[in-house]
């Protein structure tokens, strides 16, 4: 499909604006690791709120919720809509103590709570672990979207997609450490969020769906629509609905909604100038990314079941296709064909800029794992600021080509990689939630969690099939899920209470430190008078975002009356929330 001279002009624009920030922000992310990995701890609230909205503002995102629409309908978003509970305890009990903790990067908590050789060990093993494994993993999975959307827009092969993509991002990565992140961050988000709401006004503009009321109307899209699942259908609740509130959230290492906040999550409320606005940026990147962003791709993904009904609809219309790329998650980059010239340029930025925005996060943020966590920590402790940041930038570039290589030969779509790092990381999360409060929880019981659930995985999805797993209420996938959960966090429980807990100087300590607010009385810690409020908080702040979601969804649907009846929802909550905020 051909760009338009205005098109390029429009992307040319947007490339050299990038390179301008990277560029400015570099004469100061070179002089140290803090300046290159935490901006000195300078950053504002809402400068950080948006890097952390504009991070999960992924290329593949869309593709994914396309995905999930089209196999499921609305409802299965709940997939991740979960872990908005997660968002919302970080926001009001884990951002003031990550922020007082005052480490570079959360892998260094570790030695913070935990001592001797196996505080040591888990620090840097994690540091490999999900600073190269993990990490590149999620961006193997941009990366793949970003093949799919060229392929479809352009016609381009898969490698020279990765290798421009690599080249470009990796370069003003590692240029301007993580202050260039996040003002890029700042600029790509808007030019996405134009591009994503013009996308489903073009969706569901095109004559076979007939505005929003002939989306609405159509018959191929009966069932598709509830943005909670059906209730007479047991085993669609139980999956889609009831495990990921119940069990999900808390359970599962996922990154961007790690329980008890961490990763690129961490690194921003680390790099806050106070707790305050740690507070305030978790709580805008809550707010935005589960209730104002999926809309232009649920209708976007709603129009495509229209348009291309199948598989096999998509692949008569672009026989270019690779088989390995081939899934329902394609649609999207499918439907932006429709754009017309012009705006396409637009789109195609605001494309670019969504995968911009979260590699070059994914990559400081691994790098500053390789760097903090492995290098300077095992390798070469005496290294200096300068080295330090030169191994950032050749670590950068390491990860990217990582990244890369998987995105051309493991991974096929988004929903897959999705699944993968949620076994992954089954029945963890509930060790990161607990470890701030609970003195038996030492670093073996971290070690034993990681290890069991990794293996958790494999043999779930290697050794046991989908038919092993079939009965009439739940799918081979949540069954995976809640055997991995139960076995993961039955084996870390009883691990934390048979093995020896940490020293109390080094308990004693890190108590001192980050006043956690609960717990560890045998320290003469007396506890937070403000702790039933947080508690209030997270369920105000939770039904207050939901209730944001269901407002939007339900003015699109139609539903006026009850929107309103959301708007008004959410509107106490800010002024609740608002109100605890200031006092």
């Amino acid at each position: 499909m051909a760009l338009s001279l205005f098109d390029w002009i429009v992307i040319g624009v947007f490339f050299l604006i990038v390179l301008g920030i990277g560029l400015a922000a570099s004469k100061t992310a070179g002089k140290s690791s803090l300046e290159y990995f935490l901006a000195g701890k300078s950053m504002p609230w809402w400068l950080l709120g948006v890097s952390m909205v504009a991070t999960t503002f992924s290329a593949d995102t869309p593709n994914l919720v396309t995905g999930f629409v089209r196999e499921g309908g609305v409802a299965k978003n709940w997939a991740w809509w979960s872990f908005l509970i997660t968002g919302m305890v970080t926001v009001f009990i884990y951002a003031r103590l990550w922020r007082r903790s005052e480490v570079l990067t959360d892998l260094e908590f570790y030695e913070l709570r935990y001592g001797g050789k196996a505080a040591s060990f888990l620090r840097g093993f994690r540091a490999l672990y999900l600073g190269v494994f993990f990490n590149c993993l999620i961006m193997g999975s941009v990366t793949l979207a970003a093949i799919k959307i060229s392929s479809i827009l352009f016609g381009i092969e898969p490698i020279y997609t990765v290798v421009i993509a690599s080249v470009v991002v990796a370069a003003y990565s590692a240029l301007g450490g993580i202050k260039g992140v996040i003002w890029t961050d700042f600029f790509q988000f808007g030019i996405a969020l134009v591009g994503a709401i013009y996308a489903a006004n073009v969706a569901v503009s095109q004559p076979q769906v007939g505005g929003l009321s002939g989306l609405l109307a159509h018959e191929s899209l009966e069932g598709k629509f509830d943005i909670i699942p059906d209730f007479s259908n047991t085993s669609l609740v139980v999956s889609m609905f009831i495990i990921p509130l119940a069990v999900q959230w808390w359970s599962v290492w996922y990154p961007g909604a790690e329980p008890g906040g961490g990763g690129y999550i961490a690194q921003r409320m680390l790099a806050a100038k106070n707790e305050r606005h740690a507070v305030g940026a978790t709580l805008f990147f809550n707010f935005a990314h589960y209730a104002l962003r999926p809309w232009p791709w649920i209708l976007v993904a709603l129009a495509s079941i229209i348009l291309f009904p199948d598989l096999d609809s998509i692949q008569r219309a672009f026989p270019h296709i690779s088989e390995q790329y081939l899934g329902d998650d394609i649609a999207y980059p499918v439907m932006l064909t429709l754009l017309s010239p012009g705006w396409l340029g637009l789109v195609v930025a605001s494309l670019i800029a969504a995968y911009m925005s979260t590699i070059s996060t994914h990559l400081n943020w691994g790098s500053s794992y390789v760097v903090n966590d492995f290098y300077q920590r095992f390798v070469k402790p005496d290294a200096s600021e300068k080295e330090l940041v030169l191994v950032g930038r050749l670590s950068t570039v390491a990860l990217m080509v990582i990244a890369g290589a998987l995105s051309l030969t493991i991974l096929e779509n988004a929903t897959q990689a999705f699944n993968i790092l949620l076994l992954s990381g089954a029945g963890t999360g509930a060790i990161f939630l607990f470890r701030w409060f609970w003195w038996r929880i030492n670093a073996i019981t971290e070690i034993v969690g990681m290890v069991v659930a990794t293996i958790n995985a494999f043999v779930l999805v290697l050794g046991i099939t989908d038919e092993m797993l079939a009965n009439p209420y739940l799918d081979a996938f949540s069954m995976r899920l809640l055997i991995a959960t139960a076995i993961t966090t039955v084996v870390w429980i009883l691990t934390a209470l048979l093995t020896k807990p940490e020293d109390d100087k080094k308990l004693a300590s890190f108590v001192s430190k980050v006043k956690p607010g609960i717990g560890w009385q045998q320290f003469e810690h007396r506890g937070s008078s403000k702790l039933g409020y947080q508690l209030l908080s997270i369920f105000v702040g939770t039904i207050g975002v939901y209730a944001a979601l269901f407002a939007i969804g339900n003015f699109l649907y139609g539903n006026t009356f009850f929107s309103l009846v959301m708007l008004f929802t959410f509107s106490i909550s800010v002024y609740l929330i608002i109100k605890w905020w200031k006092d």
